[in-house]
């Protein structure tokens, strides 16, 4: 199992927005991906904005591969979402999950 982690930090008048996107268009693309397993979002506020960091669960990194192309750690951040964020990363961290 292979957790993906992305952080990015929304202008406070996007956050809800954000969000929306993710349970709205993310999310559900996610799921039809063989091998998707699942996600969190994780937020909290900070002196900027509100950060993000969000979460998913794959069963492998060919899995990745079909959402986020050859070079899986390549964050995908749609045009839209650029636009809610501040700052986010560009580059996202794959870890196993041991436990």
């Amino acid at each position: 199992m292979i957790s993906r982690q992305w952080r990015g930090i929304a202008r406070p008048e996007h956050a809800d927005e954000y969000i929306e996107h993710l349970r709205r268009d993310t999310f559900p693309q996610l799921a039809r991906i063989a091998g998707f397993v699942d996600a969190s979002i994780l937020q909290r506020p900070v002196e900027r904005g509100v950060e993000f960091l969000v979460v998913t669960r794959w069963r492998s990194l060919d899995a990745i591969r079909k959402f986020a192309g050859a070079d899986v750690e390549t964050a995908v951040v749609p045009e839209n979402v650029q636009r809610m964020m501040l700052d986010y990363d560009r580059r996202v961290a794959h870890y196993d999950v041991v436990q």
